[in-house]
């Protein structure tokens, strides 16, 4: 999403000043390193803060899609369980990471199977995300909560022993077999909300690699 110091670094803010000169942006949402799709962008700072208030009141909605190992046995679900960083509770080498924690803050996220398929002889499922709260890794923690990580998820799956891997020794031929995608299969698919008595809507169709993940 944005710069971290690195001169060879793609990032959204870049693209976005590329494609519109002298256009100052601001994220009304954010997507994970490794999540494609969908990000709410505003060009002036009272329009971000309105724009964030109404997300705040769950005016506005998202939807995502995961690719997760295993066969679900529910059609649909919802997780309500708060999330803390993992840290402030235990040991963690990764500082980033959260989990389900009773004293977290407050999350809901529903889950809806949306079909099953197998690759290479394994189960896989694709899931329909509606995160109602907005907390870190939230859709990530909530699915590893579950039993099915998302495939591909370097800090949920593989006890985030892939993340302290490819951390020490970079994305190698091992980790690609053991994570079978090079990147999380998290994908931001639409959002909608009313503005000025209309109704936007934006929709991302599946990244052509988590289509073929599918299909394979």
């Amino acid at each position: 999403m944005h710069p971290t110091g690195k001169s060879d670094e793609v990032t959204l803010l870049g693209v976005l000043k590329e494609a519109i000169p002298g256009v100052e942006f601001f994220f009304v949402n954010r997507l994970d390193r490794e999540t494609s799709g969908c990000v709410l962008v505003a060009k002036s700072s009272s329009v971000a803060r309105k724009l964030g208030k109404m997300m705040g009141r769950r005016e506005i909605k998202k939807s995502y899609q995961a690719i997760v190992s295993g066969w679900p046995d529910w059609k649909e679900v919802c997780v309500t369980e708060p999330i803390r960083r993992k840290g402030e509770f235990e040991e963690s080498e990764i500082w980033v990471k959260q989990a389900v924690h009773p004293e977290g803050k407050a999350s809901e996220t529903g889950f809806r199977l949306e079909g099953i398929f197998k690759n290479g002889g394994d189960r896989f499922a694709m899931i329909g995300c509606e995160p109602r709260t907005g907390r870190t890794h939230q859709i990530r923690v909530h699915l590893e909560y579950l039993g099915y990580p998302i495939v591909g998820d370097k800090i949920y799956s593989d006890q985030g022993r892939a993340y302290l891997d490819f951390l020490e020794k970079g994305w190698t031929a091992e980790l690609f077999e053991r994570m079978r995608l090079d990147r999380q299969a998290l994908h931001a698919k639409g959002v909608i909300f009313g503005w000025k008595g209309k109704v936007i809507e934006a929709q991302s169709l599946l990244p052509n690699e988590l289509e073929s993940f599918c299909i394979a």
